[in-house]
């Protein structure tokens, strides 16, 4: 089974994802299309709950692939992204026919990359698993969050900022890169510790491997907001901790183009300010 997941928004991306399976079916490839036309992230949760398929397909932008991949990496599965969407860091740019790069990727021919993710756990939810960020955010506008940030369970440093995140390579250049922290190579087991507009502390950012875990305790007065690739999860009262760690699974991402890291970049920057 292959599962094409579709941004509704984008009249091309569907009648690809039409041609596509109509081609697969011909092949006698079992394909279905999952058309996401919310914006609340329950309904889209819900519409990819019940896709169970060998291969992920996501044709949209990054925000369709992210929710794709949280799909693909839940049931352990590989996830092709082919961009349909304005930047496109994360996806393929695709010269041959769709069905067959799926067909290819489905019978072992096209390589996977490996990308880590975060496992996110804190009072009152199970594990959460993000493949760009998490991130802590001000409630308030014109006041600073206050976080405390431990390392293997030392205290590194408490930060008041508008906020605080952890990105993973992949996630490393979208809202880390904003906030003035580095771009990881894809492939590394790291992550990075970025501030947001840091108030009288350190305002750079800290590599940590993949090993490592980290905890953060909201302190002060002030709640936070929880955000998980894009995605409100909760709001943090003071006194609440999270713990946060390289996801012992990997995600497995279908590389159907050579794209060098220097060329996504300087061709996602360039997109993302036309």
């Amino acid at each position: 089974m292959i599962a094409l997941v579709v941004n509704g928004a984008r009249p091309d991306a569907l009648e690809a994802a039409q041609t596509a399976a109509q081609r697969l079916q011909g092949r006698r490839i079992e394909v279905t299309i999952c058309v996401l036309d919310h914006v609340n992230h329950d309904e889209v949760a819900s519409a990819l709950g019940h896709l169970e398929a060998e291969v992920y397909v996501s044709l949209g932008g990054d925000g369709t692939f992210l929710r794709t991949a949280r799909r693909a990496h839940e049931m352990d599965r590989p996830v092709l992204g082919v961009n349909f969407g304005r930047v496109g860091y994360l996806l393929n740019e695709i010269s041959v026919p769709l069905d067959e790069v799926v067909a290819a990727t489905l019978a072992g021919e096209v390589p996977l990359e490996r990308r880590a993710g975060l496992e996110v756990r804190f009072e009152g939810h199970g594990s959460e698993f993000a493949l760009n960020e998490l991130s802590v955010e001000k409630t308030v506008p014109g006041h600073v969050v206050r976080v405390a940030a431990s390392v293997d369970g030392e205290l590194l440093l408490t930060y008041a900022a508008d906020g605080l995140l952890l990105a993973t390579p992949t996630g490393s250049t979208a809202y880390n890169l904003s906030a003035g922290g580095p771009v990881l190579a894809p492939h590394l087991d790291s992550f990075v510790l970025t501030p947001v507009a840091p108030h009288l502390v350190v305002d750079r950012s800290v590599v940590l491997g993949g090993d490592q875990h980290v905890d953060l305790e909201v302190v002060g007065e002030r709640p936070v907001v929880l955000v998980l690739d894009g995605r409100t999860v909760a709001t943090l009262e003071p006194g609440a901790q999270l713990s946060v760690r390289r996801h012992p699974r990997w995600l497995n991402v279908v590389s159907a183009t050579e794209r060098h890291m220097g060329r996504r970049l300087r061709e996602s920057l360039r997109q993302g300010h036309e």
